[in-house]
């Protein structure tokens, strides 16, 4: 008895054309070119959610370098003060410090720069 293949085989291009739903123009219709795209786009995604740790970075660095030159110092003049001083703090949370509490922040930079000094 021979095996049909009727029903895998249009239960597979269903996943694939489902998956490619808002893709433009043949790579939403065409079964070939929609499963290409699809896992064109899985790669795309996973460097994205690696490249999305580095803008994130730059972002947090570009806030505290704004927040740090209102203060009279320049953001490497901070980094270098506080690891000087031996704080710990990443950067994620200096930049929500520099913007939720500004306060801190100034203190922050008055450590670095007293260890700088010494």
């Amino acid at each position: 008895m021979r095996v049909k293949r009727a029903v895998t085989s249009r239960k597979k291009k269903k996943k694939f054309l489902k998956a490619a739903k808002g893709y433009r123009g043949a790579m939403s219709r065409r079964y070939s070119l929609a499963k290409q795209q699809f896992y064109r786009s899985g790669a795309y995604a996973y460097q994205g959610r690696k490249k999305k740790k580095g803008d994130f970075r730059r972002l947090w660095i570009t806030r505290i370098n704004a927040a740090a030159r209102n203060e009279g110092i320049k953001y490497n003049e901070l980094i270098h003060g506080l690891k000087i001083a031996n704080i710990n703090i990443n950067r994620k949370m200096l930049s929500d410090i520099a913007i939720n509490d500004y306060d801190t922040f100034k203190e922050y930079v008055k450590i670095a720069r007293e260890a700088l000094n010494a």
